[in-house]
């Protein structure tokens, strides 16, 4: 069906982003008023339960992400797409607080968690010499249904009732993606690596680290502070999208427009960061990730003009796609890929327990009488930490060759 082993591998990826997009903030978002209205919680509280359900989420994830070192992914990638059906369906029954945060930490897990966490791992792994390129082209997947699910699923709600949504995707899910792996990665082994047509005689071996050797190394946890910026601040945006509509006196549909301006800028800067990182390295070019997410604060913070929001997300979209990309080359570039699965279940790991942090931390501030203005002030305040404390180990930031 597919001529290339390399290029089965990087669609296999570009679907599973795609698909882990049930389990992003931007999209349970879209079902925040509808839930809220039905169940009659407040903002805080929704935003605790979210927060609750992915903190519990980010635990688990970091074991049975470490899994997906000791298993062929083709049948890893049947335990989490039989998951993301179930976690879909369970959401469609949710009628109580209780079943929302179980509903809430099935789809943070299958969906945000092991989708992604699948997808980049495989390529990470698979990958080494167009590693950037090949990450880059899958989280187009998550690009395009960030420009295409917003718009349409509004419209859907419209249409129908937000259970017989989460039906429909439960039966997408069960029906699409096995065909998908058994066309893209039935042949891939753990120690598959990319073809290629030159012979790299030149290639650098460096330490792969174990997980435990990791957590006692300083700059993971640098490095990790300036790649939990953008999906704790990023996070608090989307779920909270319709309070800060409310606050900026703007139109109900003009973020879910204003997500096509995101999605095309993430996707842009994804095409151009695969290349950049295969010229320059991921570690390299960090410092520059969160720069455009700090600018989309300060947009944030001082205009209210309505079409500041396609500026601010079209900011905000700079920075995700930036993330998505050294997010994971980062780590494979500096602590080898013997280990990778379990290094990436811990930083994905960081990654949803850093959702539930924005998610509450904003909750939190909206329930105390904190304007948009003030959350996004701190949002500014902390990318500039991090960002400061990476300059100090900038030139620290590399592998340990043997």
């Amino acid at each position: 069906m597919f001529k290339s082993i390399n290029f089965k591998v990087v669609l296999f990826g570009f679907i599973f982003t795609f698909f882990s997009s049930f389990g992003q903030s931007f999209f349970l978002g879209l079902f925040n008023a509808p839930i809220r209205n039905e169940l009659g919680i407040t903002h805080g509280q929704f935003g605790n339960i979210y927060a609750a359900a992915t903190i519990f989420s980010s635990l688990v994830l970091i074991w049975v992400g470490k899994k997906i070192d000791d298993y062929r992914i083709l049948n890893y990638s049947f335990f989490v797409i039989f998951l993301l059906f179930l976690s879909a369906l369970f959401f469609s029954f949710i009628n109580s607080i209780y079943l929302l945060a179980i509903g809430i930490f099935l789809m943070r897990f299958s969906g945000q968690g092991l989708m992604s966490h699948t997808s980049t791992t495989t390529i990470s792994r698979f990958f080494e010499r167009t590693r950037g390129k090949a990450l880059s082209t899958a989280w187009f997947g998550l690009s395009t249904a960030e420009f295409i699910l917003p718009v349409f699923i509004t419209y859907l709600l419209v249409i129908y009732s937000w259970r017989s949504v989460w039906q429909g995707i439960a039966i997408l899910v069960i029906i699409f993606l096995p065909i998908v792996i058994l066309n893209t990665i039935k042949s891939i082994q753990l120690d598959s690596r990319e073809e290629s047509k030159n012979n790299d005689n030149k290639k650098i071996e460096i330490k792969s680290w174990r997980r435990r050797d990791v957590i006692k190394d300083y700059r993971f946890y640098i490095v990790s502070l300036n790649m939990l910026a953008m999906p704790w601040i990023a996070t608090g945006v989307f779920v909270y999208q319709s309070f800060i509509s409310d606050s900026k006196m703007w139109e109900t549909y003009t973020i879910p427009k204003a997500f096509m301006v995101y999605s095309i800028t993430s996707i842009f800067t994804l095409f151009i960061s695969g290349f950049l990182v295969d010229k320059f390295t991921g570690r390299r070019l960090i410092l520059f990730m969160n720069i455009p997410l700090l600018l989309a604060m300060l947009t944030l913070f001082k205009f209210n003009n309505e079409i500041f929001a396609y500026v601010f997300l079209g900011l905000i979209g700079v920075s995700n796609g930036l993330a998505n990309i050294l997010g994971s080359s980062t780590w494979a570039e500096i602590y080898g890929v013997k280990y990778i699965g379990s290094i990436k279940a811990l930083t994905t790991a960081f990654m949803v327990f850093s959702t539930a942090f924005g998610t509450a931390v904003f909750g939190l501030l909206i329930d105390n009488g904190f304007t948009i203005e003030n959350v996004a002030f701190t949002g500014a305040i902390y990318i500039l930490i991090s960002l400061f404390l990476l300059v100090l180990i900038r030139k620290k930031v590399e592998p340990v060759r043997l």
